[in-house]
């Protein structure tokens, strides 16, 4: 039998499954420090994501309040204007 590329690959693949399918269990103890370890570093993810898209989504909600706050105030600050100028002229 001539070797080809496919009985080479399926060789191959068998030589490299090998050794997954002949593992030992690892004898070792995880303590419950890992695993509180664990779930306060997924908590820190999970709220910095949860914190990230927030502020994504409400930028526009803030950009939207300073913009009205900034013409509010620029409106107050004419109105001032033009009853000062109107006193002057009265005076």
């Amino acid at each position: 039998m001539k070797p080809t590329l496919k009985n080479l690959s399926i060789a191959g693949a068998v030589i490299a499954l090998a050794p997954l399918l002949t593992a030992m269990p690892a004898q070792a103890y995880v303590g419950p420090g890992a695993g509180l370890s664990l779930l306060s570093a997924l908590w820190a993810v999970i709220a910095a994501v949860g914190v990230a898209i927030g502020f994504v989504l409400l930028w526009p909600i803030r950009k939207m309040m300073r913009s009205k706050r900034r013409k509010n105030a620029s409106a107050s600050a004419n109105a001032q204007a033009t009853a000062a100028k109107s006193d002057q002229h009265s005076a």
